[in-house]
């Protein structure tokens, strides 16, 4: 019984799951220490920081998935202590940061196989799609439970305002962003998810 769990757990964190792992983390960090994980828009500034965690997810599975999320939310974390925003006094609060990173791996797999059996392209759009409103939504839901009145204050607003300012934010940004993360994540999944059924034959 033990050998066989060991085995498992051995064939669960193999090398290929491990480098992936550690690659998508390393893009995760790169983008948020750069331009390249914030796209600046007219009005506003779409993140595109998912992504990494949201093609781990929808590779390896929602473990995987989570692991990046997890990693994500600590890395926030650490940004916010070391380079405060407007928003850092929520941001470093794991609750906002790291728990709706996590839900970011778990969820998209779990849209993504909604679809894997019909359509690839829409299995793909549907968890990349999914993960991202996760994160936005997610987070600014988490704002809104723990620190609607500091939100309310730093944005110089009503805090019965508050709310109607996060929802906007939900449906602006998370959909463009959720479009970003489709259009980025459908060509690279699907090149790799080709590799791989090539590889088994």
């Amino acid at each position: 019984m033990t050998k066989i769990t060991m085995r498992q757990q051995k064939h669960f964190f193999s090398a290929q799951r491990l480098a992936t792992i550690g690659l998508l983390s390393a893009i995760t960090v790169v983008m948020g220490t750069t331009p390249l994980g914030f796209i600046q828009l007219p009005t506003i500034k779409a993140t595109t920081m998912q992504i990494p965690v949201v093609i781990g997810a929808i590779l390896e599975g929602p473990v995987v998935g989570g692991i990046l999320g997890l990693i994500f939310g600590l890395f926030s974390i650490f940004q916010n202590m070391t380079a405060p925003s407007a928003l850092s006094f929520a941001l470093i609060n794991p609750l906002v940061s790291v728990l709706p990173r996590i839900l970011i791996g778990i969820l998209s797999y779990y849209g993504y196989r909604l679809f894997r059996d019909r359509n690839q392209y829409l299995a793909v759009g549907t968890g990349a799609a999914v993960g991202s409103l996760v994160n936005t939504c997610g987070v600014m839901g988490m704002i809104y439970l723990l620190y609607v009145g500091e939100f309310a204050m730093n944005k110089g607003i009503d805090p019965a305002a508050a709310g109607g300012v996060i929802a906007s934010v939900c449906l602006i940004n998370g959909s463009i962003e959720a479009v970003f993360a489709v259009v980025i994540s459908i060509p690279i999944i699907i090149a790799v998810l080709k590799i791989k059924q090539k590889l088994k034959k």
